[in-house]
């Protein structure tokens, strides 16, 4: 029964964003915004929203393990698997905006959460660091957006009651499934004897990070390198800044060694991906080909350990 409720969470969290997302970026849309602004912060955000809800409703029930694993095994999937898998399909071209702004900051957050958790806790006041640096760094993505306004961004636009409703009823959707994955997810690891950290980093982390993936794969496709790369790193700024910051506020999170050695890995492989993206400015079928084998060989490790 777990398993299909599993299943079910799932479901609900990736057709949630996927109406969220829809629905924000219909309504971006009729406030003229450019799709890197848009793959930065509003889709970046409504794909993680999953994982804002996974973490947020486990930080509550006292998982701790997969409040902080979940975003790490998250964002080592944006940057390696969904990166990856969009430059397989479609090489891709690196926004300088992304590669000199966001990818960098990427690396920093994460050098700081990783300082953060050598104590093994992530308290209120760190957690207040972490959401205050969230606001700012909207708070410049706005101002850009109010800068560069444009007539065409490329997504679908809907009346705005539709793009409401889309949106009201994608939160909802993602909160019930949060709550069914966190819950199953929790009664699996207990059941199987397998630790909450290592079922945060594969199951959930995976099962989180598909609306990522499918907008990221679709954006690709049709050419939008700025929507595709910038989902990716804007989903893993939310993920440290807001998710972790925010389920720390709400309930500090005292985490095991193994997270510490898994930001750790995440460092690595956002350094990689930095360099990667910085080779001629793109990123091709090959360096998607070496991200992949990255994560493989990491899913390797998370098995024998």
């Amino acid at each position: 029964m777990n398993y299909i409720l599993l299943i079910a969470g799932f479901l609900l969290l990736v057709k949630g964003a996927d109406f969220f997302v829809d629905g924000s970026s219909s309504l971006a849309r009729i406030l003229k915004v450019p799709s890197v602004i848009i793959g930065l912060t509003i889709v970046a955000m409504g794909t993680s929203a999953p994982e804002a809800s996974v973490s947020i409703n486990a930080a509550l029930a006292g998982n701790n393990d997969i409040a902080v694993s979940n975003v790490i095994g998250s964002n080592i999937f944006n940057g390696l698997v969904v990166v990856g898998v969009c430059a397989l399909l479609s090489g891709f071209n690196t926004d300088p905006g992304i590669l000199k702004r966001d990818m960098p900051l990427n690396i920093i957050f994460t050098i700081a959460l990783l300082l953060m958790l050598i104590d093994k806790r992530l308290g209120r006041i760190e957690g207040l660091i972490l959401t205050t640096a969230m606001v700012t760094y909207i708070g410049s993505m706005v101002i850009s957006a109010l800068k560069n306004r444009t007539e065409d961004i490329g997504c679908k636009e809907r009346p705005l009651p539709i793009s409401v409703l889309f949106i009201a009823g994608g939160l909802a959707a993602v909160i019930t499934g949060g709550n069914l994955t966190v819950n199953s997810a929790s009664a699996i690891a207990l059941s199987l004897g397998v630790s909450q950290n290592y079922i945060g980093l594969t199951i959930v982390a995976i099962g989180t990070s598909l609306p990522e993936l499918v907008t990221s794969i679709v954006a690709a496709i049709k050419g939008d390198s700025g929507l595709a790369l910038g989902n990716a790193m804007g989903s893993n700024l939310f993920n440290i800044l807001f998710i972790l910051g925010f389920s720390a506020i709400i309930s500090p999170l005292h985490v095991k060694g193994e997270s510490i050695i898994d930001c750790t890995v995440l460092i690595i492989s956002a350094i990689a991906l930095l360099i990667m993206a910085g080779t001629k400015r793109k990123m091709s079928k090959k360096e998607g080909i070496t991200c992949l084998i990255l994560y493989t060989a990491y899913m390797i490790y998370l098995f024998i350990r």
